[in-house]
This record gives C-alpha cells, structure tokens and sequence, in this order.
C-alpha cells in the first residue's frame, strides 16, 4: 500500500500515531531560524513560552535567547526571531528560540517518535528523508493568528508533491488541491502573505532578503530529539 502525505492548517490531532511522521513548518520565521542555527554548527532549543525560555537558558551555559512575542523581542533576548541576524553572528552558543507560533508547534509534536522541521533551506532533503522512511507523513503548518500563510502552504506543498513523486498518495482533496495550486509555484509567489507585510511594516525586509536567497541549500533533514533540534545525515 502506497503511504499517504497530508497537509494540515494547525496542530489539531497531528502527532496522533507513533507510526506517522509529522513535519512542522513555519517559514516566516522558526523554522527557517532553527535549521539556520544548527546548520551553523549551533545547538538550537525551541521553547513554547517565556518562562521555559528562560528556565532553558540558566540551565544551557553561554545560551543565545533569540525571538519573539506578537512581534515584540521579550526584555532580556538578545535578538529576534530572525535567521538573518543570527546568520550574521560569529559565535556559536546555543540557541534558546522562541516564536508566536513556530516553536509552539514545534513543542506541541515533539512527543511523536518521528517529528521534523522543514523550511525552504531544506525542503528537498526534507523529502528524501521521508520517502526513505516510507511513513505516512502529516505536514502541518504553523497558524499564525489562525491564519495558514501563504509561505507555509507553498513550502507544504512542494514537500507533498515531492513525496507524490516519489510513490506516496494525496491523503485527501485539501492536500491535493494544495499540492496543484503551490506545485509550479515560483520562489517570490507567497509575496502576497500578512507575514511578509509585517515584515515590511517592521523593518525587517533582511529577513525576507535570506529567506528568498537560501532556498534548497542544507542538505539535511532536521528531527526534533527531546528539547533540541538535530541535523541528520542526508
């Protein structure tokens, strides 16, 4: 039997069964920030709140406290959610992340024995992971103020479509429909989201500027182990 990939709007009954994958993806930002991170050699934790931010941090020697709350850096990060300005630094410490939606996600599926993050950075060896494995896999995009982005969408889709490719089947009509609509689609045609508006209106077009120049370049898929996130072998 031809396994099944489907793509999912929010966490709902996501990381039901030990037998599925389930893959987190939240383009703008914590996804892309957290594959960013450990590509560069960093240990990256993605949190759900402040307070586990924080009790993670005083735990982690020399650990970074990167992200953000409604778009507002809490008082005591050192920096946003933001893979530009972590890309930019030369150290590297730990990661603590923390994110409106994206790492919420990330901690509402790490329990599931197969549970991954993707981004545009690693979409395509984020397929070839998965269609070694042979699991149903659940792709679930990270709801921002209920809303399934438009970058989320593509980057589900072309993740599907890559495993349709490769034997799997269209779990039901919203994937496949989603898969038809995102399948050709072009690096700048998620253009029209909220996220990259509030990107603009908040001066972080450099955000935008790496997320479009790093497309399909780590060559890793990344599982969630515990509290971290770790690179494996491609």
């Amino acid at each position: 039997m031809r396994p099944s990939v489907a793509i999912r709007s929010s966490l709902g009954g996501a990381a039901a069964s030990a037998s599925e994958a389930v893959v987190a993806v939240d383009i703008i930002r914590a996804t892309t920030t957290a594959v960013t991170a450990v590509a560069m050699g960093r240990r990256c934790y993605p949190v759900a709140d402040v307070d586990g931010a924080f009790r993670l941090a005083a735990s982690t020697p020399d650990a970074l406290l990167a992200g953000e709350i409604g778009g507002a850096v809490p008082e005591g990060f050192t920096l946003s959610n933001s893979p530009a300005q972590l890309a930019a630094l030369n150290d590297r410490r730990p990661l603590v992340l923390l994110s409106s939606s994206g790492t919420r996600l990330i901690d509402g599926i790490r329990s599931s024995p197969f549970a991954y993050i993707a981004s545009f950075r690693n979409y395509r060896a984020t397929i070839r992971h998965l269609a070694r494995l042979r699991l149903p896999v659940i792709l679930v995009g990270a709801p921002t103020r209920g809303d399934f982005r438009a970058e989320d969408r593509m980057c589900c889709a072309w993740i599907a479509g890559g495993l349709i490719e490769n034997g799997y089947t269209a779990a039901d009509q919203k994937t496949d429909t989603l898969v038809r609509q995102w399948r050709a689609a072009s690096r700048l045609d998620f253009m029209c989201s909220p996220s990259v508006s509030f990107l603009r209106r908040s001066r972080q077009l450099y955000d935008l500027e790496f997320i479009l120049q790093h497309f399909d370049d780590v060559d890793f898929a990344f599982r969630i182990s515990g509290a971290e996130i770790v690179a494996l072998p491609p």
